[in-house]
């Protein structure tokens, strides 16, 4: 909606240039051409225009809005049930009536996955439950948050189907022979017990001490990580028993275990660089690694910490390839692109860009707005929100303009063709702070490629490599928020001499 100056303003230009309708739009960059004739036709039959935009009777009353949004979230939070009831209004008008009314529940949404698939360990601890209980089966069933038939009929496939021995109690005793063939199945049953306790012990000895998945065959481990899980479960289990699940020889057993006890003088390294992956998001390369340690003093070869990360199974996880996104088509007059993708500054406040990027979480979606520098990439200011709207851009507009308000500088800022940037408040806030503005192309996601890239380290370091179900979005926009502040403060950049966007503006001297 526009204001009472902006429309005069339009109306006045278009009196000047002769009533050319184009020719208005294309200067002022708004409004459409239907609006500009109305507003006109307007100012020449009231002989000014009015103050706001009237406003019609509204189709349904404030308590029927009330009604409306009580019975919604009194009755499962259900929008087709409440509106079939009801008979109004439409599914959108009751999702914007509980917006209105009751703002935090559109904050506070978690989304639940169903038809989780269960992995083979975690079925053999639930046989394995089961068949050792105190409790009934359902006790079991509702602790593991699954169906007690499907607990009987996970123990099937892995048992088989036929009982060791019957569910029911008699009272009278058995014949000798049959309590003889029960007790042989009911040991049965315990050897095949152990066992599944046993394969599940090793998985997930495999997971915590070596860092392998909870799948993973332990036969197609080497003898010195059967070794090392063999040592882990000693005190549990006997050694032959050990040997034999893993396959492995006594003689190999007792030559790698000699090899373990031999003191590793890397040992308080290890400890050191997993210290650092682990506090950096688990993002940092062989060379950042060791860089970082260098500032501990810490003084070893790139191909000996990369020899050690490999060992230790610190492992940076790959980007993920990106979608490909469509281009919709101009709504106004863009400017040049004057930046044509030199992504170069010789000093801070030259080059800003600017975009926007989501990030969708089960709690719903979340959309961050920065302003990258080109002289070293720090974030000079960003907003995050839960709508990408104007207010997400103007915010973080005018942190970035608060920077350099006390200076002489005007840097270009550079974005793509997107309508936030075309908006009158984003022109008006660019206008009275003498900035110089620039656009990419028309759907050439390259002549942005430096924000791009700032997007894409985000979230391979920080939002790829985690597990969101449990969050909420205001844990979420926590943890974006820390992960900025941490870019800007300690990320070690290897072409700023090894160190933070910050630290290295300190090092010249500039002011952050």
């Amino acid at each position: 909606m526009y204001s009472y100056e902006d429309r005069i303003r339009a109306v006045r230009l278009y009196i000047k240039l002769g009533k050319r309708v184009a020719a208005t739009i294309h200067q002022l960059g708004y409004p459409t051409k239907n609006a500009l004739k109305g507003w006109y036709r307007e100012s020449e039959r009231c002989c000014d225009l009015p103050a706001g935009y009237a406003r019609s009777k509204p189709k349904y009353s404030v308590e029927q809005k009330k009604v409306a949004v009580e019975h919604y979230l009194n009755h499962d939070r259900c929008v087709a049930a409440t509106v079939k009831v009801l008979g109004y209004p439409g599914r959108g008008t009751l999702s914007a009536w509980v917006q209105e009314l009751y703002p935090e529940t559109r904050k506070r949404v978690v989304g639940k996955a169903v038809g989780l698939l269960h992995t083979r360990a975690f079925k053999q601890g639930a046989i394995i439950e089961l068949c050792t209980r105190q409790e009934s089966a359902q006790t079991v069933a509702q602790k593991l948050d699954v169906d007690r038939t499907t607990l009987y009929k996970w123990k099937n496939q892995l048992l088989g189907r036929e009982p060791p021995a019957s569910m029911k109690r008699p009272n009278d005793l058995p014949p000798e022979p049959e309590r003889a063939e029960l007790e042989r199945q009911l040991e049965s049953l315990r050897r095949d017990i152990r066992q599944l306790q046993l394969e599940h012990d090793l998985l997930k000895k495999a997971n915590e001490i070596i860092k392998k998945d909870l799948g993973v065959d332990p036969h197609l481990l080497s003898n010195r990580e059967k070794t090392m899980l063999i040592d882990a479960l000693r005190e549990t289990y006997a050694l032959p028993e050990l040997l034999a699940k893993l396959d492995l020889a006594r003689s190999s057993y007792f030559y790698h275990r000699a090899r373990l006890q031999v003191a590793d003088k890397y040992i308080g390294v290890r400890r050191t660089i997993a210290e650092i992956f682990e506090f950096n998001y688990r993002c940092y390369g062989y060379r950042r690694i060791q860089a970082a340690l260098s500032r501990q003093h810490v003084f070893i070869s790139e191909k000996i910490v990369q020899r050690l990360m490999k060992q230790e199974r610190l492992i940076v996880a790959t980007p993920k390839r990106r979608r490909y996104g469509s281009y919709l088509g101009e709504i106004s007059p863009a400017p040049e692109n004057l930046i044509n993708r030199d992504f170069q500054a010789a000093t801070p406040n030259e080059k800003w860009l600017t975009d926007i990027t989501e990030f969708q979480i089960p709690a719903g979606k979340v959309y961050l707005s920065p302003m990258i520098d080109c002289f070293d990439g720090l974030v000079i200011s960003w907003s995050i929100g839960t709508r990408p709207d104007a207010e997400l851009v103007n915010t973080m507009l005018d942190a970035a303009v608060d920077t350099v308000a006390n200076s002489n500088e005007r840097p270009i800022v550079h974005s793509d063709r997107g309508a936030h940037y075309r908006w009158p408040g984003w022109l008006s806030r660019i206008g009275n702070a003498k900035l110089v503005r620039s656009m990419s192309r028309k759907g050439c996601s390259p002549d942005n490629a430096a924000c791009e890239g700032f997007f894409g380290r985000l979230k391979t370091e920080m939002f790829y490599l985690r597990d969101w179900q449990t969050t909420t979005i205001e844990q979420f926009i926590q943890v974006l928020d820390s992960y900025i502040r941490w870019y800007n403060e300690k990320w070690i950049k290897i072409s700023l001499d090894s160190r933070s966007p910050l630290e290295y503006r300190k090092s010249l001297g500039f002011t952050a």
